[in-house]
């Protein structure tokens, strides 16, 4: 294909082990407790985190040796898949309900979400959708509407879940790959600024949306309700102080703190790891993004770029949203955070594009 190809970027793998690493001890310690009183086995999570850790691994080595090109031809195909997948699990019958939202497809225990599968899927369509008509982007009509309206339709599908947090993950990273491509900021804030209309209306139509938002600004006007999460994720955090009370130590996994092994581990980080370990993981992400968006400017052609933004955008979006409704900055939205929480189709699907990360990193210039 004429492309010199090298190692790939040792600086992307290095922070993702790690990461991984650190998930795997983390969702351990985090469940333990939950895992007996559930299942009467205290390694229930970490055998599943295991199992889907070694399959994200595999999938990111093969992702890694396979020409990026390859996800050019079949990215459309990737995309009509998953909007299938997004309508079907809408089905009542179909769709199994897990934290209040119909978001799954699967039996039992094991299943995939859907709409995790269409991250991957509209960065990948809409980096060779704008990488083939990057000279369109600048105008309004012909060029910016057709993404924002796949972006669109695509949110609206997990918003009938509901999902808000990967709906917005999804927003973000396509609105960065927009950007990237050349949109023009006049026209993205015009649009923006219908969007922010658009959620306030979501907020209002849904009561517990417009429950959460009022619980994030004063948790405590309903600590038992709707502040409960927030309030037990501070008082988690708090007693961290600089060094932790300790790997295992946690008082919060005892049945105080929601889902402290997927939506709010960073709170048991804080609060056995304490001021270090979280920072520690902050800079592991830091050098994870710094990496991205370095292999992102040194890519060979405009498709693999705006891939490697969509990709670290994605990333970067739900850690900020992931450790923002930790800390109290956000509402909660119930997301995880990448490579840490547990999770199957989440865990596997990030590793999975961190591997395409890092083909496009072996074609630097």
């Amino acid at each position: 294909m004429g492309k010199a190809r090298s190692a790939p970027d040792i600086w992307i793998i290095i922070p993702t082990l790690l990461l991984l690493t650190i998930g795997v001890i983390m969702v351990y310690s985090a469940s333990s407790v939950l895992a007996f009183r559930e299942f009467g086995d205290s390694f229930y999570y970490l055998k599943r985190q295991l199992i889907f850790a070694v399959l994200g691994i595999v999938a990111m080595f093969f992702t890694m040796n396979v020409d990026y090109l390859v996800w050019k031809r079949f990215a459309k195909l990737a995309l009509i898949i998953c909007f299938g997948m997004l309508v079907i699990v809408l089905i009542p019958g179909i769709g199994v309900i897990r934290g209040g939202a119909r978001s799954w497809l699967g039996i039992g225990a094991f299943g995939i979400q859907p709409s995790e599968f269409m991250k991957i899927g509209m960065i990948l369509f809409l980096s060779k959708m704008l990488s083939e008509n990057q000279s369109k982007i600048t105008t309004l009509t012909k060029g910016l509407m057709p993404p924002l309206g796949i972006m669109g339709l695509a949110f609206g599908l997990i918003m009938l879940q509901p999902d808000l947090g990967t709906g917005v993950v999804l927003v973000g990273a396509s609105l960065l790959i927009i950007y990237t491509a050349g949109a023009r900021l006049l026209h993205l804030s015009y649009l923006g600024m219908i969007g922010v209309a658009g959620f306030v209306g979501l907020v209002i139509a849904a009561p517990y949306r417009l429950k959460r938002i009022t619980a994030f600004l004063d948790p405590w006007q309903d600590p038992l309700g709707a502040g409960y999460q927030s309030i037990q994720s501070l008082y988690a955090i708090g007693p961290g102080g600089l060094v932790g009370l300790g790997l295992g130590m946690s008082r919060q996994k005892y049945s105080y703190l929601p889902e402290p092994q997927t939506d709010f581990i960073f709170s048991i980080i804080g609060e056995e790891l304490g001021f270090i370990g979280g920072s520690l993981v902050l800079l592991l992400f830091t050098i994870l993004v710094w990496r991205g968006m370095r292999a992102a400017i040194t890519a060979p052609d405009t498709f693999a770029s705006l891939i490697a933004v969509g990709i670290i955008g994605m990333i970067a979006v739900q850690v900020i949203i992931n450790i923002g409704v930790v800390i109290g900055m956000f509402p909660v939205t119930g997301i995880t955070l990448p490579f840490i929480s547990a999770g199957g189709s989440s865990l596997t699907l990030m590793l999975t594009s961190v591997g395409i990360l890092l083909n496009i990193s072996r074609y630097s210039r």
